[in-house]
């Protein structure tokens, strides 16, 4: 049986082993590092399924980790910090978290949070369509973006994200609707989480990031993905 690898990287002993007893008696197998140094030579060894992340650490701390992970693998990220503010969260997203836990934190909302980083994506069976709207196209089976002519790289929930978006053209779409479809049922209000990776998609797909084509603002309701209406002979 193959089973999920979580490595936890923390300073604080107690925590690591307390979430190591937890996740292992679930059935996770459990890694443990205790500086982002040490976290980044284990991962060159053997990768990890899913990645837990305290801020607060001696050496490159918690923010440099992620960017350096994030740089060489798309695999989740879930931040975990005493912070608790907009400001910190949309750093730590920025850095290419997936998530954000406040501690202290109960049991049950981290395996919340676990599974949700964990669930198949929302565009898993998708069909081999592929959309192409200008210098843009979305290979939906394959999961592959092309932007300029070149290849686009995309986290997983980038990639979902820009899915069910690109799967509803020219329609407005929720904030909470794209969170749950997205990160699932248990998210609604973190509003910042898509204000980042929306800002990041435009960066990696727009022609002119600060004056975006595709990934349209709706102002207090969502984002939109906007495809032009087909000229018509009058």
């Amino acid at each position: 049986m193959i089973t999920t690898s979580i490595l936890v990287i923390d300073d604080e002993p107690q925590l690591r082993r307390a979430m190591k007893a937890t996740l292992t008696s679930i059935g996770y197998t459990v890694m443990e590092a205790r500086t982002g140094e040490e976290a980044l030579d284990k991962l060159r060894e053997l990768p990890a399924d899913l990645i837990l992340l305290d801020l607060n650490m001696p050496g490159i701390g918690g923010l440099e980790t992620c960017r350096a992970i994030r740089e060489r693998s798309d695999v989740p990220i879930i931040v975990l910090s005493v912070r608790n503010t907009e400001a910190d969260k949309v750093q730590a997203l920025d850095a290419g978290a997936d998530d954000y836990v406040t501690k202290p934190f109960g049991i049950q909302e981290l395996l919340a949070r676990i599974r949700a980083a964990m669930r198949r994506s929302v565009s898993q069976g998708a069909d081999n369509q592929v959309l192409r709207v200008g210098d843009l196209e979305i290979d939906f089976g394959a999961r592959k973006v092309t932007a300029n002519g070149r290849v686009v790289r995309l986290t997983p929930k980038e990639f979902d994200l820009l899915y069910f978006l690109a799967s509803n053209p020219n329609k407005p779409v929720p904030h909470r609707k794209l969170l749950q479809t997205v990160w699932g049922p248990d998210y609604g209000d973190e509003v910042e989480y898509l204000r980042v990776f929306v800002n990041s998609l435009r960066k990696k797909i727009e022609p002119q990031p600060s004056k975006p084509r595709y990934l349209l603002t709706e102002p207090w309701v969502g984002y939109r993905f906007a495809i032009p209406e087909p000229a018509t002979n009058s």
